[in-house]
């Protein structure tokens, strides 16, 4: 091969690593939620922080390979497996299928004691795996694990609809795709404009959006996922101004009950028996922030939710979202 082909096998190679860290779910620590990380453990398949980094290198290498997203030289093979995995949220929803109650991730400034224990319950004691996929003989070894999963990764990840089946472990029901569409009139908190974003939060699991620089009005139509509980809440969104050298300001916040989504859903069955339809309603009143009744239809065979919310606490701002919902059994 030629340097010069070389040259270009390496780029594209970058290339598609960049692409994968682009994604919405990737933007933040796999493991404490910290933005922009810059840090991947290669035969794991996540993106992480510094300080996440250094806990991994502790691990050893036989259960996590860090590498540099930006100084280090990937492999063609490593970075193959970085995009079979596909990234945080695929990960983590097998590395973190079943965390007990009283178990919470780490934030980005937690203590070192704190992120230590719970990294290496993560990944070398493998805590929160199902325990089908839990590797008991021998030394622990996440590539072990990840070749055991590489080739169907989510196929033997088939989470039964039992709520409770051991104490203290959390079982999903389904995943949620959350489309966060627009805003519209969101309130002013720098001078002359905003720099929002989104948090969307589902009990412990949180996803947003890109920071829009300067945009009272914005666009994203950028799609996150969350795994959905059998003891599920509302989803809990809340809009921020981006700070550099301060503390982001709140600019609204709203709450979604996904209950009428799950019900009609649930009550229907298979969507793809169906043709276009519409199955339920989120009626709008005085206790949610709703500001018209929100329909719930099934459309090419899926079952999806068009909601507009009018921002709580705030002067103004209104906020546009679709959902998705997808059982875990198809």
């Amino acid at each position: 091969m030629s340097r010069l082909s070389e040259l270009q096998q390496v780029a594209s190679g970058k290339r598609r690593l960049k692409d994968l860290l682009l994604q919405s779910d990737n933007r933040f620590c796999a493991d404490c939620g910290a933005p922009d990380p810059k840090w991947a453990s290669a035969n794991i398949g996540v993106f992480i922080c510094l300080k996440c980094c250094g806990v991994h290198r502790s691990l050893g290498t036989h259960i996590s390979k860090v590498l540099s997203v930006t100084l280090d030289e990937w492999s063609d093979d490593e970075i193959d497996a970085m995009i079979e995995v596909g990234g945080n949220l695929s990960a983590n929803s097998i590395y973190e299928a079943f965390l007990p109650e009283g178990v919470s991730k780490p934030g980005p400034n937690c203590s070192n004691e704190e992120r230590t224990r719970f990294i290496r319950s993560k990944y070398e004691l493998q805590e929160f795996l199902k325990p089908s996929l839990r590797i008991t003989s021998g030394k622990t070894s996440s590539s072990s694990l990840k070749s055991s999963l590489s080739t169907n990764l989510f196929d033997s990840f088939q989470i039964p609809s039992v709520s409770q089946n051991l104490d203290g472990i959390v079982e999903f029901m389904g995943i949620l795709k959350v489309k966060v569409i627009k805003g519209t009139n969101l309130a002013i908190r720098d001078m002359m404009s905003s720099d929002p974003y989104v948090i969307v939060a589902l009990g412990k699991q949180t996803a947003q959006p890109t920071v829009m620089k300067s945009n009272l009005n914005p666009v994203w139509n950028e799609e996150l996922m969350l795994s959905v509980p059998q003891d599920f809440g509302p989803i809990k969104l809340s809009v921020f101004d981006h700070d550099t050298f301060s503390a982001d300001d709140i600019m609204g916040e709203a709450e979604i009950d996904i209950q009428p989504l799950i019900t009609s859903a649930m009550a229907f069955g298979d969507p793809e028996m169906f043709g276009n339809m519409q199955i339920g309603k989120w009626l709008k009143s005085n206790d949610n922030a709703l500001i018209d009744d929100s329909i719930i239809n099934i459309v090419d065979g899926k079952v999806k939710q068009e909601i507009s919310l009018k921002l709580q606490n705030v002067e103004s701002g209104e906020l546009q979202v679709e959902l998705e919902w997808m059982p875990l059994d198809q």
